[in-house]
C-alpha cells in the first residue's frame, strides 16, 4: 500500500516559519491552531581539556507536523471513525463524524490533532491532500525557501534521504511515522547531550 511521508533536513532550516505560515495561510487556521510546528531545540554539554572546561552547545530547529503514521494512534484511539487513513497513507479528519472528544489528541505522541474552539471540533494536518489530488506539492513544502522540506511515497523516501532519530521525536515504534529527517551534523556523537525546546511555549 502507498505511504506518503514527509522529510525534513535539520542542517539547512533557518527557522524561518514559512513553513508555519503557508500552512495557517491555506487552511485559514486561528491563531491558537497551528498544524505545523518550528521547534527550536538547543543543547550543551562540558568538556575538559586538563585544568580548562570547554563548552559544547548544538542548535537547530525542528519543523513537525503530522506523520500520517503508518500505524496511527489517533485511528485507533477516535470512537466515532471520524479519524481515517486514505489508501495511500494520508491521516484526516472527516467533520461530518467528528464530536470533538479530543481522545485523538490524547493518543497522538506528536500532538498533532488539535481542537478547534470555534467549532468545537478537532483538526489537524491533512497533507494537504487536496492539493496532492492535484498533482501539486504541499503548501508547506511549495514554501520553504531553504528546500528542507520534501514529501514523497515513504520506502522511496528512506531511500533518498539519511534518516535519524532526535530530541524531541517519541520512538518510532510507538505509530510508525511516515516521517524521514537528517540529522544536524553537529549532533553525530553527541546524541546523549542534554537537550531541550527553546520556544516551547509558543508553539504548546
Amino acid at each position: 500500500m502507498k505511504q506518503y511521508a514527509f522529510y525534513f533536513d535539520s542542517n539547512a532550516c533557518s527557522g524561518c516559519k514559512a513553513c508555519e505560515m503557508a500552512c495557517r495561510d491555506k487552511h485559514d487556521l486561528p491563531e491558537d491552531l497551528r498544524w505545523r510546528r518550528v521547534y527550536e531545540i538547543a543543547g550543551g554539554q562540558w568538556s575538559q581539556d586538563n585544568k580548562l572546561s570547554i563548552p559544547e552547545l548544538v542548535a537547530y530547529n525542528i519543523s513537525l507536523s503530522c506523520n500520517h503514521c503508518e500505524d496511527p494512534a489517533c485511528v485507533h484511539a477516535c470512537p466515532t471513525s471520524a479519524m481515517q487513513k486514505r489508501e495511500d497513507g494520508i491521516v484526516f479528519i472527516d467533520p461530518e463524524k467528528c464530536m470533538g472528544c479530543k481522545y485523538c489528541s490524547w493518543a497522538c505522541p506528536y500532538d498533532a490533532p488539535q481542537y478547534d474552539k470555534r467549532t468545537g471540533l478537532m483538526t489537524k494536518c491533512d497533507f494537504c491532500m487536496d492539493y496532492i489530488d492535484q498533482g501539486k506539492e504541499p503548501s508547506c513544502v511549495a514554501a520553504c525557501p531553504m528546500r528542507v522540506l520534501d514529501f514523497g511515497e515513504l520506502h522511496a523516501m528512506k531511500k533518498r534521504y539519511p534518516d535519524k532519530h532526535v530530541y524531541p521525536l517519541p520512538t518510532e515504534q510507538l505509530t510508525k511515522p511516515a516521517f524521514c529527517i537528517s540529522q544536524h551534523a553537529h549532533l553525530k556523537g553527541k546524541e546523549n547531550m542534554e537537550f531541550s525546546i527553546l520556544n516551547k511555549e509558543e508553539v504548546s
